[in-house]
C-alpha cells in the first residue's frame, strides 16, 4: 500500500510518527456517460469561463472566494504553508467509550502504521492501552483540504483512524418514528425470529450488482429478457407474517 498521509499522532506529550493508508477501495459500476442516440462517449472539458478556452490540469489551481467577492488563487505550495496544527498531526483531544460515538457520524476508515523504528514502541503502547482501557481516542486531523473530526481505535493489534462527520453536517430528520402500538406477543415473535436468523458471516457476502448489470446488458444486446425480482408486499397480518417467517427460518 502507498501512504496517503504522513505525520504524527499526538496524545499528551507522546508523539508517534505514522503513515495513513486508505482502508477501502469501493467498486464502481463501470458506467460511462454516453449520447443516448448513438452511444458515443460524453467528455467533460475544463473551460475557463473568461477566456472560453480549455485549460490543462497543470494550469488549474484552487480558488477561495473572499466575502467581498474577490477570488484568491491558492497553489499547492500555498496550502503547504497552511497555519493549521492538524495538517501534520492527528491531535488526540481525549478518550471516550466507543458507544458514545453515534455511528451516524462515521465517514471513512484509514489504516494507521508506525513510521520508522522510532514510532514502533509508542505505537504498540497506544494500541494496547486503548484495548485495555476499552475506549477510543477522539482527535482532529487535516486530510487533503479539510480538517476532520476522527477517532482512533485498536483492531487486531493495529490502529484504525475513522474520520467522522462534524455534528453540524448531520441533517435533522424530524420525527420519523412510528406511534403504532405493538403487542408483547409480537415482540416475543420478533425476538424469536432474530434469534433464529442470528449469525451472519459478513466476510462471505458479496456485491451482486455487477453480475445483475451484466445480465441486463447481455439481455439488451441479444434481445432477451431479464426477470425482475418480486417487489415485497407489506404484511396485512403482522402476527401471521412473523409466525410464517419463524417456520421458514427453522427449515433453513
Amino acid at each position: 500500500m502507498r501512504a496517503i498521509w504522513t505525520g504524527y499522532v499526538s496524545f499528551g506529550l507522546v508523539t508517534i510518527p505514522v503513515h495513513l493508508y486508505s482502508a477501502t477501495a469501493e467498486h464502481g459500476t463501470g458506467f460511462h456517460q454516453v449520447h443516448a442516440s448513438d452511444g458515443a462517449r460524453i467528455r467533460h472539458r475544463r473551460v475557463c469561463e473568461r477566456e472560453d478556452v480549455e485549460v490543462p490540469q497543470s494550469e488549474i489551481a484552487r480558488g477561495w472566494e473572499r466575502p467581498d467577492g474577490r477570488t484568491v488563487v491558492l497553489l499547492d505550495e500555498d496550502l503547504e504553508a497552511l497555519p493549521l496544527p492538524t495538517k501534520r498531526t492527528v491531535d488526540v483531544l481525549g478518550f471516550v467509550d466507543e458507544r458514545d460515538v453515534d455511528p451516524v457520524l462515521y465517514s471513512k476508515p484509514y489504516w494507521v502504521g508506525a513510521a520508522g523504528e522510532q514510532g514502533q514502541r509508542p505505537y504498540a503502547l497506544l494500541v494496547e492501552a486503548l484495548a485495555r482501557h476499552g475506549t477510543v481516542a477522539v482527535a482532529k486531523v487535516t486530510l487533503r483540504t479539510r480538517e476532520r473530526l476522527a477517532v482512533l481505535r485498536p483492531r487486531h493489534g493495529m490502529l484504525v483512524l475513522h474520520t467522522l462527520l462534524w455534528p453540524e453536517e448531520i441533517r435533522e430528520p424530524g420525527d420519523l418514528s412510528s406511534s403504532a402500538p405493538v403487542t408483547d406477543r409480537e415482540l416475543e415473535l420478533a425476538e424469536l425470529l432474530m434469534d433464529q436468523l442470528a449469525g451472519v458471516e459478513i466476510a462471505e457476502l458479496h456485491d451482486e450488482y455487477a453480475a445483475a448489470l451484466e445480465q441486463l446488458a447481455v439481455a439488451k444486446m441479444t434481445g432477451g429478457e431479464v426477470q425482475e425480482p418480486e417487489e415485497p408486499v407489506p404484511a396485512v397480518d403482522l402476527m401471521a407474517a412473523l409466525e410464517a417467517s419463524i417456520r421458514a427460518a427453522g427449515t433453513n
